[in-house]
């Protein structure tokens, strides 16, 4: 989860360079500033974390949070519709390369 500034366009620029580093290295957005990656164990979750502290941007703020599948399958939707990256997800929510 990342709430980055995005009032110049310096800054503009370090969000989308920052967005394109997770999705090259695999993370999907599930929501705007949330990006999520499916994970082995918790030793590949960990190390994911580590590779996004190479390109932290240095303003704003980066959040992680390492959740279990269960978990995962437990979250509900309380508001809006479904979008195209949850039928991608697929029906139990988790993630299949």
């Amino acid at each position: 989860m990342f709430d980055l500034p995005v009032e110049t366009k310096a800054q503009v620029r370090t969000y989308n360079r920052f967005r394109k580093e997770l999705i090259r290295h695999g993370f999907l957005m599930m929501q705007y500033s949330i990006y999520i990656k499916s994970c082995l164990n918790k030793e590949a979750a960990q190390g994911s974390i580590n590779l996004i502290r190479r390109f932290l941007p240095k303003n704003g703020h980066v959040r992680s949070m390492i959740i279990t599948e269960k978990q995962f399958e437990q979250m509900a939707i309380l508001v809006g519709e479904e979008n195209r990256n949850l039928e991608i997800l697929g029906e139990n929510r988790t993630i299949e390369f």
